[in-house]
């Protein structure tokens, strides 16, 4: 097939069908600028800029706000979660070497004084007596150290009660802040048992030395290799009002004392 002439006498030159005499694409023809690449060259919107503006501002004035009270508050108390539930121990022992029998001395239990919680049972040759384990008090049973048939000797401990009307908190706080600490002075602290809850207390007694040099194997440095070590001291706080709730020896316990002057 011959090739069209143009009017001026030259070779025409086909056209794309998908391009329009004006050049402009045709539909479904990608423009210039569009899609993924067009998108970057765009940039993001303005409003959309003033949004990411507005949320960054915000949040950098909420941290410093938090920054601030935290720095406000920690400057006001003395805080430690190195604290618990604490109680006076009410040790029951056994009053003879021998079998352990008719024990009732299970955690939770709750005993009177002078109550019968099991017996020991002698070893003799004939005759097997049987003496009573008596609560020294009133109180409800936190550990319990024995079981039923087990052989024990005299005097061995065979659970620990505590009274829960006489229960306090002990709070164990840096040696480096307790300068800031003083007796009678009002305490905050919140119970990991029960979330949401605050309770309050006071300063009742500072203990007279580190927990290190009371504890069953105080520290020693008879190796030489000493090696600095911030210590506690023990401080006992009262409870203003344990709220009905039951405030269990061995809880864990989160404290605020507040400073002097505060």
């Amino acid at each position: 097939m011959s090739t069209p002439e143009s009017p001026e006498g030259g070779t025409a030159t086909s056209v794309d069908a998908a391009t329009p005499a004006d050049g402009t694409p045709a539909e479904g023809t990608p423009a210039e600028g569009t899609g993924e690449e067009g998108t970057k060259r765009r940039g993001l919107k303005r409003s959309t800029k003033i949004s990411l503006a507005v949320i960054l501002i915000l949040a950098l004035v909420a941290a410093a706000a938090f920054a601030a009270n935290y720095f406000i508050n920690s400057s006001k108390v003395v805080s430690t979660d190195n604290a618990q539930i604490d109680g006076t121990q009410i040790p029951i022992v056994a009053p003879t070497s021998g079998t352990l029998v008719g024990w009732m001395g299970t955690v939770g239990s709750v005993l009177h004084r002078d109550q019968v919680v099991g017996r020991v049972r002698e070893q003799g040759a004939y005759v097997q007596p049987q003496l009573p384990i008596r609560a020294p008090a009133a109180g409800t049973i936190a550990n319990s150290e024995t079981t039923e048939g087990a052989y024990v000797t005299a005097g061995a401990q065979l659970a620990v009660a505590y009274d829960p009307t006489n229960v306090y908190v002990t709070a164990r706080v840096d040696e480096t802040d307790i300068d800031e600490v003083q007796v009678n002075r009002p305490v905050d602290f919140t119970v990991d048992a029960y979330p949401g809850r605050t309770f309050h207390g006071t300063v009742q007694q500072i203990q007279g030395g580190a927990a290190a040099v009371f504890s069953q194997f105080p520290q020693s440095n008879s190796g030489g290799n000493f090696q600095k070590v911030t210590q506690v001291i023990p401080v006992r706080i009262g409870i203003n009002d344990p709220q009905g709730l039951d405030l269990i020896p061995g809880m864990n316990v989160t404290v605020s004392i507040h400073k002097p002057g505060d």
